[in-house]
């Protein structure tokens, strides 16, 4: 049976049956009364949980889901990372199916102090995917608490724009001349961002990209390993073909701009406080060749050469000026 206690000018409801306690805490009791109805009638359904279930830990779901689920995933270094900070929680070492929406709402609050709000959502993502597996796959508990969590929202989507200057100041920086045969790595990354700007790939798959994948004949590179796993092909702007062209192959070497992530951030990073730019990520260049590409293809078409399933996703990184659709009227 549910109780409700008021505290202050808000209601606490709290939920127990079949060994488990649930609670959460809203602004009206109508709203307290709802959620708790709502709370029994889902463990009314959930059926009787074993000893077993019991007595799992939230710290030992993290670990089983680190082993069985993590590996399948394209991000799993930095799940596993996410995972391995979720157990130093306070409540960590508690019985998954005794922790409360109130307990995660607390750590929110603290985590919103010191990161954004889309770091905390992506972070709530995970944690309510690991009690959904432990809810529907292992059975370790009858209710995901997170669903009953508020979520902070989110920042407004980046609308970052790069300049010809700023793009001119980045090649001097990065010891880079258009038309120049790249062969030091600060080179590979000033051709790789000039590639981005032509074709808007993300910089992983620029470096990942490989010769056998790439097709000037034919105007176009095929992707393998994209960020949401569908695999597309990129055409290839007479610009894009050129950069590719001046790419120097080595032997031993597959891929067509040789440079790891981790270095191309570090090269990144340094030329940009050397250029004196605020605020430039690399990742900008996929807001700007989106923004120059709308203007050559169709929405239908562009989204299929982003890679983006949905559209109305574009509207992300389509960031036109006023004055630049204003010069469009005419």
């Amino acid at each position: 049976m549910a109780t409700y206690r008021k505290r202050g000018s808000t209601w606490r409801a709290e939920v127990a049956k079949k060994g488990m306690r649930l609670s959460a805490t809203f602004e009206t009791k109508a709203e307290a009364v709802a959620w708790a109805t709502e709370k029994e009638a889902e463990l009314g359904r959930s059926g009787p949980t074993t000893s077993v279930a019991n007595n799992k830990t939230f710290a030992d779901a993290l670990r089983r889901y680190e082993l069985e689920v993590s590996p399948a995933k394209k991000g799993e270094r930095w799940e596993k990372l996410r995972l391995a900070a979720f157990l130093s929680l306070e409540w960590a070492g508690e019985r998954i199916g005794r922790i409360v929406p109130d307990q995660i709402a607390q750590w929110r609050d603290r985590r919103l102090k010191t990161v954004k709000a889309s770091t905390v959502n992506r972070e709530l993502n995970l944690m309510s995917a690991v009690f959904e597996q432990a809810r529907r796959e292992w059975k370790w508990l009858a209710v995901n608490p997170v669903r009953d969590v508020k979520r902070p929202t989110n920042p407004r989507p980046r609308d970052r724009r790069i300049t010809t200057a700023e793009e001119d100041k980045m090649l001097e920086h990065l010891g880079y001349e258009r038309g120049q045969v790249p062969m030091k790595l600060q080179q590979h990354l000033a051709a790789a961002f000039l590639f981005a700007l032509e074709t808007g790939m993300r910089q992983g798959e620029i470096i990942r990209l490989s010769w056998d994948r790439v097709f000037l004949k034919d105007r176009y590179v095929r992707l393998e390993d994209t960020k949401n796993g569908d695999k597309r092909n990129v055409p290839l702007s007479s610009a894009a073909v050129r950069l590719l062209e001046l790419q120097p192959k080595f032997i031993g070497e597959p891929r067509c701009f040789p440079i790891e992530s981790a270095s191309a951030d570090a090269l990144w990073r340094k030329a940009r406080s050397k250029a004196k730019i605020a605020n430039l990520k690399f990742h900008d260049s996929r807001h700007e060749a989106i923004t120059r590409l709308a203007k050559k293809l169709d929405v239908l078409d562009l989204a299929r050469m982003i890679g983006h399933r949905d559209p109305r996703s574009l509207m992300i990184y389509y960031n036109a000026t006023a004055t630049e659709l204003a010069c469009r009227l005419d």
